[in-house]
């Protein structure tokens, strides 16, 4: 009996350890990913989604012809987007979820969600995953908000000649990012195990943009600089980019 308990423990010690060391290895919060992620995109200042370039926190919306909805001030700032939104993984952890003892605002009342959240190790490491944060035109991160990924059909709200559309709370990217946004999910799927980040009517929605839309040349060689950096591969894109 003595034995069986041992090996259930040692099982499930053991499957902790794999699952700590798929994902991010080195960057210990949200603030100092974005520091690193400004340099590594400092040679390819294309934002995601919508492909307008960028310089320092300034947008030129002109050169991908975006049209703002309603707010031109955020639409011309640069933000940096999670394509898997925080939420989604968010809600796995009982800070997200319920609060905790450490989340406790100056007047005695709790709080709960992503603040509280950020007290908890783990999370910070999620969260920092360079591999998921990629450069966003700030309206549009804002109004994609943390929905899901979905095939739109139909009419629905567009901007201009960046064709990324919203309806019915679902996002989906232009074309030309459909296969980085699966392949991120993939890969924040498979590293993280347990945070229900892809939910299976989207497993094949993501399968069938990865194999529509290849990984391109700017995709691989950012993964290898984030390799470097962050401590881990990436075991969806190492045999994309292989192929």
């Amino acid at each position: 009996m003595k034995l069986n308990i041992f090996l259930i423990l040692l099982f499930f010690y053991a499957e902790n350890v794999l699952a700590s060391s798929l994902g991010n290895q080195n960057i210990k919060n949200f603030s100092e990913a974005k520091k690193i992620a400004v340099k590594i995109h400092q040679n390819h200042q294309i934002t995601i989604y919508c492909p307008c370039k960028y310089s320092g926190k300034t947008i030129d919306l002109k050169s991908c012809d975006y049209k703002v909805l309603k707010d031109p001030k955020r639409a011309s700032r640069l933000e940096w987007e999670h394509v898997v939104p925080a939420e989604a993984f968010g809600n796995s952890f009982a800070e997200w979820r319920d609060g905790s003892a450490q989340c406790i605002k100056r007047n005695g009342k709790k709080f709960k969600g992503r603040k509280c959240a950020e007290t908890n190790p783990e999370f910070n490491r999620i969260e920092s995953d360079l591999y998921n944060l990629w450069p966003a035109i700030g309206e549009l991160n804002g109004l994609r908000s943390n929905f899901s990924m979905a095939q739109i059909s139909g009419e629905s709200q567009t901007f201009g000649d960046c064709k990324a559309k919203i309806q019915n709370h679902k996002f989906e990217p232009m074309d030309l990012d459909k296969g980085v946004v699966a392949r991120v999910y993939m890969y924040m799927d498979s590293s993280y195990p347990g945070r229900g980040i892809i939910g299976e009517k989207n497993r094949k929605l993501f399968d069938a943009w990865d194999n529509s839309y290849p990984a391109n040349d700017w995709e691989c060689d950012r993964a290898k600089m984030i390799e470097k950096i962050q401590g881990n591969k990436n075991h969806v894109l190492n045999s994309r980019c292989k192929a």
